[in-house]
């Protein structure tokens, strides 16, 4: 598959990677620094895949060495969400050997992070590609790996769902008690949110999804609910607005997954590909 994640511009990335190469050199690379001198010696290295998967991430790469020196090259081998087996070569860089040795562990980290997370996404959504539900993500997230986290999961073939509290309006269990009862918060939020945001609410029970039907909400989440509740749902929504997007949530597995595609909801949130994740291993090696 191609990638069909499009990354934030370098303007926003580019503090986050100077600070993950910051954490990691220090003061500065005892070993690396002793041994070489800056930007003189030149060399190449390969970076190797030791386990199948689908490889992410390669640009953020590329940059990491880039910013320690503007004139390394980073060339990719295979395309960005590539599937890619154990041995084979998925980048070529050349450069001044001592910013491939300092930048190699924080760019391998991302790369590995972010193609385990495109590659379990990715079988995931394998799992109900003929049908007409989608996978998206959630905000469970790494702290400081939000952005590159969905952007693996777009990768890996998901939507990315709202990427902070300011995306979207969603009225959960807890927003719904706190304000005394579904139809509250819908009026309380839709009197003062801006325009376009959309409202979704989270629903537990058939009486719930007929309250939200109520008041015009744009999405309606089920959550938890058993797959024989979960069709019921979706038939009542479907009857009664058929403009409401249907999202289905709650400990969502690869066993389940397809089980709960198969009730005709529109979307399925996960978010198992970024938590349950293994990373995929890579390696560098120099060649002089």
């Amino acid at each position: 598959m191609s990638s069909s994640g499009v990354l934030p511009p370098w303007l926003v990335l580019d503090p986050l990677l100077r600070g993950w190469l910051l954490e990691d050199i220090g003061r500065g690379d005892r070993t690396t620094n002793t041994l070489l001198v800056e930007d003189v010696t030149l060399g190449s290295a390969k970076w190797i895949a030791k386990a199948s998967g689908i490889t992410a991430g390669l640009p953020i790469a590329a940059r990491v060495f880039q910013i320690l020196n503007e004139k390394v090259s980073f060339t990719a081998v295979v395309a960005e969400g590539t599937w890619c087996e154990p041995g084979q070569v998925v980048a070529e860089i050349d450069g001044s050997l001592d910013a491939l040795l300092m930048g190699e562990r924080v760019a391998l980290n991302l790369a590995m992070r972010l193609s385990g997370i495109a590659t379990l996404t990715n079988i995931y959504v394998e799992k109900i590609a003929d049908l007409p539900a989608q996978l998206v993500d959630t905000r469970k997230t790494t702290p400081g790996l939000r952005l590159l986290e969905k952007y693996a999961t777009a990768v890996g073939g998901a939507i990315n769902h709202r990427m902070g509290l300011d995306d979207a309006v969603m009225i959960k269990d807890n927003h719904i008690a706190a304000a005394g009862g579904i139809e509250k918060a819908v009026t309380r939020i839709r009197s003062q949110i801006p325009y376009p945001l959309t409202i979704e609410v989270e629903t537990e029970s058939l009486e719930q999804v007929k309250e939200a039907l109520q008041h015009d909400v744009d999405i309606i989440m089920l959550d938890n609910m058993p797959v024989d509740m979960m069709r019921e749902a979706v038939q009542l929504i479907r009857q009664q607005d058929s403009r409401v997007k249907i999202e289905a949530s709650g400990n969502v597995t690869l066993e389940t997954i397809r089980g709960v595609a198969e009730t005709g909801v529109d979307y399925i949130s996960s978010s198992a590909p970024i938590t349950q994740s293994k990373w995929l291993d890579l390696s560098m090696r120099i060649v002089l």
